[in-house]
């Protein structure tokens, strides 16, 4: 299932919004890499959390690498 987790950070936010499925991620850490301002891992078991679920408009070409190497699929972006 997909959540998202928080809104913006007083930044401009895109039409962008942004939710992760824990259930499907596998830990890879693709996204904390292409989209850390996004996107982070858990300490414990490496699963992905969402800081920002509506990213500013400079970080959405970031948020679609991370989703497209995404391994398990596990980010879902509607614009």
């Amino acid at each position: 299932m997909f959540g998202a987790a928080t809104g913006t950070h007083g930044r401009s936010s895109s039409s962008m919004k942004v939710a992760v499925s824990q259930d499907m991620c596998i830990a890879s850490g693709h996204c904390t890499v292409h989209a850390p301002g996004v996107f982070d891992q858990g300490d414990d078991d490496g699963l992905v959390l969402l800081l920002d679920a509506s990213p500013a408009a400079e970080h959405s070409d970031a948020v679609r690498t991370a989703a497209r190497f995404c391994p398990a699929q596990a980010i879902q972006i509607e614009e």
